[in-house]
């Protein structure tokens, strides 16, 4: 079941203020009734800038002959889709919300100086045994044209919900290990300051413990981009798709390993604690460049 609505433009900052109060009215929102995601979208211009994309390269790993990486534009779509999920016709409250499943999908290479239009609107819901999940779709046009599209995948706790399953990925071989990675403690508030997702379950122990985390998280969109600057090829991605599970939390500080089966065409890929035995993450990896190097 859907609301009615349209396209709504929206190039202003989201405002510390802005989120608080959306998530506090989220909170209090009285429940009962069905829920429905509301039929409207927002939209937005930005520049692919270069001291921006790379203080984000340099915090996820990617080098600068690799080009704009293909997550970027999900943080300038991030806004947009915190904006609808803090709205007042939104169903479930902002916080709390299980981010499960992120998939991106690049139709062509994104290059410095480009100016995209970036569209952000929910999507459907999926069943989940713990609760209602739901989809935020994202894409990004240049010059008429897609060049990029994101579907992200929430959970909102509690009855299982209606709607088609929920997606599993399910990977065929990620046994050897590629990289280990030391995340230090304030991994959360360099990743909150570039990225604008400042949930506090990310940026102090505090805040993760309110929710009932013993220490705090390491963002996943963070985890996923730096898995994928350590398995694509050296140079820019042309048509690429990456898909992830997040599987469980990865708390900071901490260590863990990324595990990757052969290169070639489809590379499915693991980041799992220090011992190996923990999967934080799980993914699959299609690159395009014009050439797979293995590494």
């Amino acid at each position: 079941m859907t609301a009615t609505g349209g396209i709504e433009r929206f190039d202003a900052p989201l405002s510390g203020a802005a989120v608080i109060g959306g998530a506090l009215r989220g909170m209090l929102r009285a429940k009962g009734g069905e829920a429905v995601l509301p039929q409207r979208a927002l939209q937005r211009e930005a520049g692919l800038e270069a001291e921006a994309i790379g203080a984000y390269a340099r915090l996820c790993g990617f080098a600068p002959e690799q080009g704009v990486p293909i997550t970027w534009p999900h943080i300038l779509a991030f806004p947009l889709q915190m904006r609808l999920m803090l709205g007042r016709d939104f169903p479930f409250p902002a916080m709390g919300l299980v981010h499960l499943h992120n998939r991106i999908r690049q139709q062509a290479r994104l290059n410095i100086g480009d100016r995209l239009t970036l569209t952000a609107r929910p999507g459907r819901f999926l069943s989940h045994d713990k609760g209602q999940a739901f989809t935020l779709e994202t894409t990004a046009t240049r010059d008429g044209a897609t060049v990029w599209d994101g579907t992200s995948l929430y959970l909102h706790l509690g009855r299982r919900g209606q709607g088609d399953p929920v997606p599993v990925l399910s990977v065929d071989e990620a046994d050897r290990l590629v990289e280990s990675w030391t995340l230090p403690a304030n991994l959360g508030r360099r990743y909150a300051h570039i990225s604008g997702d400042a949930n506090p379950i990310h940026t102090s122990a505090l805040g993760a413990r309110l929710f009932g985390f013993r220490r705090a998280v390491a963002h996943g969109m963070w985890t996923k981009a730096r898995a994928v600057a350590a398995l694509s090829p050296p140079a820019p991605l042309n048509v690429a798709e990456v898909e992830v599970a997040f599987r469980a939390p990865l708390f900071l500080p901490g260590q863990v390993g990324l595990y990757a089966g052969p290169a070639g065409d489809i590379r499915d890929f693991e980041v799992r604690d220090a011992t190996g035995a923990r999967v934080h993450l799980r993914g699959r990896l299609t690159p395009s460049s014009g050439g797979i190097v293995a590494c």
